[in-house]
């Protein structure tokens, strides 16, 4: 689901993000908010239950993507199976991610 608060777009992932399903449809969801012309993305990771590498691969083209276009993609309450992953390949450090999504709202801000 994607919902405004403020000048932030905010992505509500739900279930897997894996080869075939969710992988695709991150990346429908992310295009379709910058194309929309939001600069401020926000991943709401809440709902997530599982990601393979095909769906961090996903998560990493869509940071680049929202990069090259001058917008900045971040991530929010991520379960810890996903942060574990993320851990694991060293993409923590890449990613700005935050606790809640009060957090991540105002650091767009800043």
């Amino acid at each position: 689901t994607k919902r405004q608060k403020g000048d932030v777009t905010i992505l509500d992932l739900k279930g897997k993000i894996t080869i075939g399903a969710g992988d695709i449809a991150l990346r429908n969801a992310v295009q379709e908010a910058l194309s929309g012309g939001s600069n401020n993305v926000l991943l709401n990771m809440t709902g997530v239950t599982t990601i393979d590498s095909s769906g961090v691969g996903e998560l990493v083209s869509a940071f680049t993507t929202a990069t090259n276009r001058g917008a900045k993609l971040k991530l929010a309450n991520i379960p810890n199976k996903v942060n574990d992953v993320l851990t694991i390949t060293q993409l923590i450090t890449v990613f700005d991610v935050f606790d809640t999504e009060d957090e991540a709202v105002a650091s767009y801000a800043s």
